[in-house]
Parts: C-alpha cells; sequence; structure tokens
C-alpha cells in the first residue's frame, strides 16, 4: 500500500496547504471530519465524515493510519497512538511529535484536564501565523520528499 496524508480535520488550520502540497506530491490525502463539520476538497482528496459523538475523528484517523503514513492533527493521544503505529505526526503549526516528547505531553494534558476540572482555567492555543503556515508546508514538503 502506498503512503498517505490523513488529516484529523474537524478544526484543522491549513487544510488548503495540506491539498496543495499533497497534490504537488502526488500523494493520497483523506480528510477525516465529523459531520457537523463542512469540508470542502477537490475530488481527488477523500474525505471520510463520521458520527458526532466524541472520538469518532481520532478512532477512524487511527484506524486509517500504517507504517510511513504522514497524519496530521492537534490531539496529542491520536499523535501517540499513531506513533506507535510507525506513521509520522505532524501538528497543524509543522511541529513533528516524536515518541520521546509524548509521554510529557500526555502527562501535561492530563494535568490540564484535571485542573479545568476542578474548576481551573487553562490558554486555548495562540493565534495563527503565517509563519505557522509556512512551517506546516515546509515540514509536510520535507515528510513527502519535495524538500531535502
Amino acid at each position: 500500500m502506498s503512503r498517505k496524508v490523513i488529516v484529523d480535520a474537524d478544526a484543522c488550520p491549513g487544510k488548503n496547504i495540506i491539498i496543495d502540497v499533497c497534490h504537488e506530491a502526488g500523494v493520497a490525502l483523506i480528510l477525516v471530519a465529523s459531520f457537523a463539520h463542512e469540508i470542502s476538497a477537490p475530488a481527488w482528496v477523500e474525505v471520510r465524515k463520521v458520527d458526532c459523538y466524541p472520538q469518532a475523528v481520532d478512532i477512524l484517523v487511527s484506524n486509517l493510519a500504517a507504517a510511513q503514513d504522514v497524519v496530521i492533527t492537534q490531539d496529542w493521544g491520536l499523535a501517540a497512538i499513531c506513533l506507535a503505529k510507525g506513521a509520522v505526526c505532524l501538528a497543524p503549526d509543522g511541529k513533528k511529535y516524536d515518541d520521546s516528547r509524548m509521554s510529557a505531553m500526555l502527562e501535561l494534558r492530563n494535568a490540564s484536564a484535571r485542573w479545568r476540572r476542578g474548576g481551573g482555567r487553562t490558554r486555548g492555543p495562540a493565534a495563527r501565523t503565517a509563519q505557522d503556515d509556512q512551517c506546516l508546508e515546509n515540514s509536510l514538503r520535507r515528510e513527502l520528499g519535495l524538500l531535502p
């Protein structure tokens, strides 16, 4: 089976960048989103829609991912699962997830969730910048062999 790019597309910025780079590289692209999200994509892009129950998108993405695929997600838990399957995982800002930091990232996620359940507040993500777009494009190009 050939390499593919799988995107957790529910709230993924930079989808147009991902579509353009995958088209240039000639790599299959699968966008996975819940029925609650409107996804527009060219005809060659496979769009998979799932029910709106919690983790439905994550379950399908993890089931589709295989060794050497590229998975793009903001979800650290999903990234950990896909890394364990041998996939390459990128965040929508272009940062590459790796096994060496994943345990610490998941512990931070768990601590933040406990804090929020106790009434605390945590910051959301920073506003997206043009630099984030460029980093995503460069990272994806590098993973697909379009950049050294």
